[in-house]
Parts: structure tokens; sequence; C-alpha cells
């Protein structure tokens, strides 16, 4: 009799634990899927800008005849006639010999000369793609984004539309000048805080003994 109300007491019992841990499995699932779309962090706007830049080169020589496989045949000639294709999409007036605006910083009037992409815009596409490039399984030594071709082609475009626009390129060196100069100064300090006179006592640098 005992045994009997033993069986039929944990026999129910031991199906509303099971279905109360099916439940309970099933409700942590959920709560961790919740989580880790709320937790997501969102992509910045660098990440999402690399983003589209991948997904419209690889939409580009996809549509290419033939298509073009990016991680098996493209090279760096199907990186420069991308960059020449954007350039149909410029927004920046570039002068042409000729033009009598040419040279001139800010033209007073407007001309025909055709619209390009401007160069830093094109430099910065470039090291996104180069990035990208290898974030998606490519291996260093064969980006066609890193290649010395594409290097000159940029440094060709900055050249000549600097002296089309009259916009000269400098170097942002002033301040790495800066923190040069300010590291000579430590150095110049650290090693000259102090000196010795011919008595042995210290004084400190360009300051002449005391007359007694």
């Amino acid at each position: 009799m005992r045994g009997k109300d033993l069986v039929n007491h944990q026999g129910p019992s031991s199906s509303s634990v099971g279905d109360g841990s099916r439940s309970l499995i099933i409700d942590d699932e959920d709560k961790n899927h919740q989580h880790r779309q709320s937790t997501a962090a969102p992509l910045s706007r660098y990440e999402s800008q690399k983003r589209r830049d991948w997904n419209t080169f690889c939409q580009y020589l996809k549509n290419q005849r033939p298509p073009i496989n990016i991680m098996s045949h493209c090279n760096p000639n199907h990186v420069l006639d991308f960059l020449r294709y954007l350039d149909q999409f410029g927004k920046t007036k570039v002068h042409i010999q000729g033009c009598v605006f040419f040279g001139q910083p800010e033209p007073p009037g407007p001309c025909t000369c055709p619209l390009r992409q401007a160069w830093g815009s094109l430099d910065a596409l470039i090291g996104r793609l180069r990035a990208a490039y290898e974030e998606n399984g490519g291996q260093p030594e064969t980006n066609p984004f890193a290649s010395g071709v594409i290097r000159i082609y940029l440094r060709e475009v900055r050249n000549s539309q600097a002296k089309a626009r009259g916009v000269p390129y400098k170097k942002k060196k002033k301040k790495r000048n800066q923190l040069k100069a300010a590291a000579a100064a430590a150095v110049l300090v650290a090693s000259g805080s102090t000196t010795t006179t011919s008595d042995g006592s210290s004084r400190f640098p360009m300051q002449s003994p005391s007359s007694s």
C-alpha cells in the first residue's frame, strides 16, 4: 500500500518536474537570444562604410563579363578600373589643361571641366577595402589593394589634382615636429639638469657660479 502510494505520488511529481525543466530551458534560450540581440554593439560609422564599400566592389566585379571572383582572380588592374569607374560619381571639379581656371583654388565662374572623385576620398576608400579584403579571408601578400601600382596611381591623382585645383598637398608634419622637439627638450633636461663646478658644488646649466 505504501509502495503504491509512493509510486503514485512520485509519478505525477516527476512528470511535472520534467515539464518544468523543459520550460525553463526554453525560457533561458529565449532570454539568451534576446540578450544577444540587445547587447550586440551597433557598427561604427567606419565599419558601416567599410561594409558598404566592400559590397559595392564585389557587386562591381560580379557585373563584369565574365564575372570576377574577388579572392581568386581579382588583381590591381581591376582595382584601377574600379577607381576610374567611380569618377563618374565624383563631385570635385578638376580643371584640365587649357581651362582659364586651371591652378586657381577659387575660380570666379563655372567651367565645363569634369567632376572627379577627390584624391582624399579614393585614398580612404582603398584603406577600407584593403582592410576588408583581409577580414574576409584574403591573404596580405595577395591583397590587390595594397599593391604598389595602387599607391602610384593615388600619388599621381593627388599631384595632378593639386596642380589643377591650385591646392598644394602638404603633409601634416607640424604635430610630429612638435613631439620631436618636446622629446629632445626632455632628453636635454634629463641629461643636463645639474652640473658640477670645480669646487665640487652643483649648479643648474646655463647658470654662472655666484661670485664670493
